[in-house]
């Protein structure tokens, strides 16, 4: 597992959530899905998030599925 990404039970039931943050892989998926680019998405969403957040968000992804 990454370490980017928590699982805790106390915070979004439980979805994954970027470590020290609330902000969900869902939401940052959503995101990227919508083409929504890593730049965009720290300018005008979550500043407090790098690409390296995000990067970590899309891998957690192709993990579950893999």
């Amino acid at each position: 597992m990454n370490e980017r990404i928590a699982i805790d039970p106390r915070i979004h039931f439980g979805k994954p959530t970027i470590t020290g943050t609330r902000i969900t892989v869902e939401n940052v998926l959503e995101l990227v899905c919508d083409g929504v680019t890593f730049t965009e998405i720290i300018e005008n969403c979550y500043p407090e998030l790098t690409p390296e957040d995000i990067q970590a968000c899309i891998q957690y992804a192709m993990d579950v599925v893999a």
